[in-house]
């Protein structure tokens, strides 16, 4: 396994542990500090509840040289830790409390309620907050720290088909088949009527405030930004860029304790309030209101969507002029084209397609064949409506540079950055307090840990 997806991963098996305690009731693990990097300690308890994640997910069964594994990953992460320590970076705590949010809605929507969720885990909610909290800081810092490392590695062309004919011939992967997909998305046209309601509740809370009602509490009440209407409608520090154009010239505009107009983004219409300004950094609240689309909306974009189709069909229009001329997604510059978000080109395999586009049995279509419209939402969260062209299959085979060069040069990019990273860690080091539990002195560690 890559060094570097090691290292996170295991940082990552720390969030499902937390709610794995009930499948690990009859263990009993006597927990000690194995290993100090710098002041970072890992304990038994860290290696014993990633090995147990391990042997589930993935059924390993070699448990010395395993938890050898893990702890390596670990000690790695420490060392991350351990510089990122000394150069003082700091993490965002707008993009811990995101993940943290991110995650805990995904294991309440697997439990069903909170109250599942404490019994289930044998903890508090507050308390899963916390651990949750803390694994994805660590996880973000080190990833800074790595990012650091390694940003500056690149290979070329020549290296890659290098590292290619490195592979013996017998090694070489199979790759799935492949899918190529174009898109034509359309969205309801909300009515300025609505729009103007949307403006006006705003601007009646607005008039609140000056008046003298606290900002957060109306938030919390009215905001349907659900990640920030919770905390009062506070995001959290940010700079310049780190918010869509409107809503940061806007808020980088107000005094502490200034109200903005309603401004329009592409998530709605907002009111802002500026809490704090630090050097480049502010901080800042805001009410979030969405104009909706009417059930009769809704109809007309569907029925829309099905008369593009239709002219399609009929050879009036091809997919491509169609998606540059009527569609509504972002795809629309490319003909509709689809990236895939992972890989950053237009193939998907299967599993991912699924994922990216739900209801649709594309395994099942043809080559030119147009999918049936479906209801669906876009990265807003708003009800759109799509079609899906399934423009080519790429058939399973045996890795080539041909094929597959995309693949090879990220794979190839990846061993040289994971060589750079190993070179930046053994020099760390030698200039690091590192000490480890003599029961771990015979691990076949791929760095010097041990300082022999």
């Amino acid at each position: 396994m890559n060094r570097r997806k090691l290292i996170f991963g295991v940082i990552l098996m720390s969030f499902v542990f937390i709610f794995s305690t009930k499948a690990q009731d009859n263990v009993i693990v006597v927990d000690q500090v194995v290993a100090v990097v710098g002041k970072n300690i890992i304990k038994l308890s860290d290696i014993e509840n990633s090995y147990a994640q391990m042997r589930v997910q993935m059924g390993y069964d070699n448990a010395f040289n395993n938890r050898c594994t893990i702890l390596e990953s670990l000690l790695m992460q420490k060392l991350l830790l351990h510089k990122g320590a000394i150069d003082s970076i700091e993490v965002p705590e707008q993009y811990v409390d995101a993940e943290v949010e991110r995650q805990l809605k995904m294991r309440l929507k697997y439990f069903g309620s909170k109250e599942n969720m404490e019994r289930e885990s044998g903890q508090k909610y507050e308390d899963i907050k916390a651990s949750y909290k803390q694994v994805m800081h660590d996880y973000f810092l080190a990833q800074q720290v790595e990012s650091g490392v390694v940003e500056n590695v690149k290979i070329t062309p020549r290296e890659v088909n290098e590292f290619f004919y490195s592979i013996p011939a017998d090694s070489l992967p199979m790759v799935e088949a492949e899918y190529e997909v174009s898109e034509i998305v359309i969205s309801p046209k909300v009515s300025e009527t609505e729009r103007d309601r949307v403006r006006l509740e705003l601007n009646k809370l607005r008039e609140r405030i000056l008046k003298g009602d606290k900002f957060s509490t109306l938030a919390t009440l009215y905001s349907e930004d659900a990640g920030t209407a919770k905390k009062g409608g506070e995001l959290g520090f940010f700079t310049r860029g780190d918010m869509v154009a409107e809503f940061e010239a806007a808020a980088f505009a107000l005094k502490p304790g200034e109200v903005s107009p309603v401004i329009e983004t592409k998530y709605g219409f907002h009111i802002i309030q500026l809490i704090e300004r630090k050097g480049n950094m502010i901080n800042a609240r805001h009410i979030l209101l969405a104009a909706k689309a009417t059930p009769e909306d809704l109809v007309a974009a569907n029925i829309r969507l099905d008369s593009i189709v239709n002219e399609i069909k009929s050879g009036r229009i091809t997919f491509d002029e169609a998606a540059r001329k009527f569609s509504d997604s972002q795809t629309k510059t490319e003909g509709g084209v689809v990236t895939n978000p992972q890989t950053g080109n237009n193939r998907f395999s299967i599993d991912v397609l699924k994922q990216v586009f739900v209801g649709i049995n594309i395994e099942r279509m043809s080559e030119g064949e147009i999918s049936r419209v479906i209801s669906t939402k876009n990265e807003l969260n708003q009800d759109v409506y799509k079609v899906v062209q399934l423009v080519n299959v790429i058939d399973a085979h045996k890795a080539n540079l041909v094929d597959d060069y995309d693949k090879i040069y990220l794979i190839a990019l990846q061993n040289a950055q994971s060589i750079k990273l190993s070179d930046w860690a053994e020099k760390m080091i030698k200039n690091t307090y590192i000490k480890i539990n003599d029961d771990y002195k015979d691990c076949n560690f791929n760095l010097n840990w041990l300082k022999k």
